[in-house]
């Protein structure tokens, strides 16, 4: 069984220059962002609290906050995806609250939250089972976690076709197969991997979806 010990990738975040071209990049997949947020919001109920650990530039929560009087808060553990994050929300005019911090200690107390969404960034945290035990603890009872992650066993071609997908122009996509490939890749998990991670957790039912390069993982709290 997969321990808890810490990743050799310390799970830094990304800050300066480097984080500004992700959210930039990111920024032309708002169609996906705000189809993510119609979904959540069809499950939560008003005023319901929701959690996005590592939003990076905001752009999810921004647009779940549009959606109605949610109570949204993010978690990022790069201060300049903080800064971008609390800027996009001022200009959206909506109300969302960013804070600096590490996933693997959530510094909010426990059920604080109705749901919580992770995307695209599970595979960088240094602490994966701590990350999940920690996610548990700070979800109400009968809360929802959707943990959406690239998968370790997603092929050259498959990698190539969501790329394509993502309309970011030819250098933007070249750099971005080159980094989902021999970057990104080695820092996923398969199914099997966070199977295991899941067992040192107490969350339950578990649902594991796959998609074309993708896991989304369903996961409750009795």
């Amino acid at each position: 069984m997969q321990t808890a010990s810490p990743k050799a990738f310390k799970g830094m975040g990304m800050e300066g220059r480097t984080a500004k071209w992700y959210a930039n990049l990111t920024r032309k997949s708002m169609d996906e962002f705000k189809t993510l947020a119609r979904r959540v919001a069809d499950q939560l109920p008003a005023g319901g609290r929701v959690l996005e650990v590592a939003p990076g530039p905001g752009y999810f929560a921004i647009e779940l906050a549009k959606l109605g009087k949610y109570q949204v808060t993010g978690l990022d553990i790069s201060h300049t995806f903080v800064e971008i994050a609390r800027r996009n929300a001022s200009e959206a005019g909506v109300s969302v609250d960013f804070h600096q911090g590490n996933a693997a200690a959530i510094p909010f107390a426990d059920e604080s939250f109705d749901f919580l969404v992770c995307r695209a960034a599970f595979k960088n945290f240094a602490e994966p089972v701590r990350a999940l035990q920690e996610m548990y603890r700070v979800l109400a009872k009968g809360g929802q976690a959707l943990i959406i992650d690239l998968r370790r066993d997603a092929s050259p071609d498959s990698i190539n076709q969501a790329v394509d997908t993502m309309h970011v122009g030819a250098v933007n996509g070249f750099i971005t197969k080159l980094t989902f490939r021999f970057m990104l890749l080695k820092r996923a998990y398969t199914q099997r991997q966070f199977e295991q991670f899941l067992a040192q957790t107490k969350f339950s039912p578990v649902q594991i979806k796959q998609d074309l390069i993708g896991l989304e993982l369903s996961l409750h709290r009795q």
